[in-house]
């Protein structure tokens, strides 16, 4: 029987206890394979997320499926179960509020998926867009989350909405690839098959607090790929203008960003702190501490401008493409006001940070 040790943190006391006969022991014995990443041993117990038998002390385990469910989870579905963890008490996926949202540490918070109206456009409190526009629609009963009522595959793509959910795009068991995202091969038992790798970056810890400068995600290459596993079709598409996406910024794009500093200094930027974490850009070079600005060889992708999970925004973007000033979010539909880096009720778009388009198309 495998044996190994697991270390508890109960108040400031760290135990030592060894797990020669638990179940997880007994379970990672046949099914290591698939367990030896972030969830393995000493962080993800096999019943924290699987049932054997629904049953436990004359009580069902999940009271929502009372004749079991396809995989033994211990909830209605594969979200369910992680937000069983990764929301509430640990909430950098999925908050309790959407007018009062945890620290932004990347990928944007489920939460705004519950607005009413994210429509700050003229007009917009009268014409509104509802929530499942912010983002990701994952299926998670339990916290109020549905599929997505308007889409019925991925927009530029063909997966299904009605299957969408966190094992969509990470893999439950772990891998040693970033936020444990799914490679090359099916997913979701087959439902639907990835052909693109998943992307080389490194993410901060979920304490971090909110992201800055010096303090970020990295994202170091593949991303814009990866994301045309389900989007293809807006990397695909030659008939239409396309805002370029997994391409190198190249040299005038660069020198834009290198040189902004907000609307009210839009020339007075510098290049060793040039680095913006609400309009970040992909480089092998790019660390999390790194505060240096792009250069003509880094590259634009869809996480520049859009969120992976969701935001306080139509489409999950970074800040409101529909607004001229940032300090216009919110005030039409009554939605959370994303913030502004720059601190300025003159700031406009953060389109501005790579196209100089701003304070009389001022261009360095």
């Amino acid at each position: 029987m495998k044996s190994c040790t697991i270390i508890i943190a109960v108040g400031c006391i760290l135990l030592f206890v060894p797990l020669a006969a638990t179940a997880q022991s007994i379970c990672t014995n046949c099914h290591f394979s698939v367990s030896n990443g972030m969830h393995a041993a000493g962080v993800g117990a096999c019943n924290m997320c699987h049932t054997m038998h629904n049953s436990q002390d004359g009580m069902l385990v999940d009271p929502d499926s009372p004749g079991g469910n396809q995989f033994l989870l211990n909830d209605s579905t594969p979200s369910d179960v992680c937000l069983n963890c990764h929301a509430g008490f640990v909430s950098e996926t999925l908050g309790l509020d959407p007018l009062n949202p945890p620290n932004e540490i990347g990928a944007g918070n489920y939460v705004f998926l519950m607005e009413d109206n994210l429509n700050d456009a003229f007009g917009g409190a009268t014409n509104p867009i509802p929530g499942d526009a912010a983002g990701h629609n994952i299926n998670a009963p339990s916290e109020g989350l549905s599929s997505d009522g308007t889409l019925v595959t991925s927009p530029g793509g063909n997966f299904p909405s009605s299957a969408l959910g966190c094992t969509s795009c990470h893999d439950p068991h772990g891998n040693d690839g970033f936020r444990m995202l799914n490679g090359v091969g099916p997913v979701q038992n087959g439902i639907f098959s990835f052909s693109a790798p998943r992307p080389d970056g490194f993410g901060l810890s979920i304490y971090h607090g909110n992201e800055r400068a010096n303090s970020h995600t990295a994202y170091n290459s593949g991303f814009s790929e990866w994301c045309g596993n389900c989007h293809g079709g807006f990397h695909n598409n030659t008939t239409a203008f396309v805002h370029p996406s997994g391409m190198d910024m190249g040299a005038p794009i660069s020198a834009a960003y290198n040189i902004y500093n907000g609307s009210e200094d839009p020339l007075g930027g510098a290049t060793g702190t040039a680095y913006l974490a609400q309009v970040p850009f992909e480089d092998s070079a790019v660390s999390y501490t790194s505060t240096e600005g792009p250069s003509a060889g880094s590259r634009i992708m869809c996480l520049t401008c859009h969120r992976a999970h969701a935001s306080s925004a139509p489409d999950a973007g970074r800040w409101d493409f529909s607004v001229t000033l940032l300090s216009d979010d919110g005030v039409e539909s009554g939605s959370y006001p994303l913030p502004d880096p720059y601190g300025s009720t003159a700031q406009r778009s953060l389109c501005n940070k790579c196209h100089a388009k701003d304070m009389f198309d001022q261009a360095p």
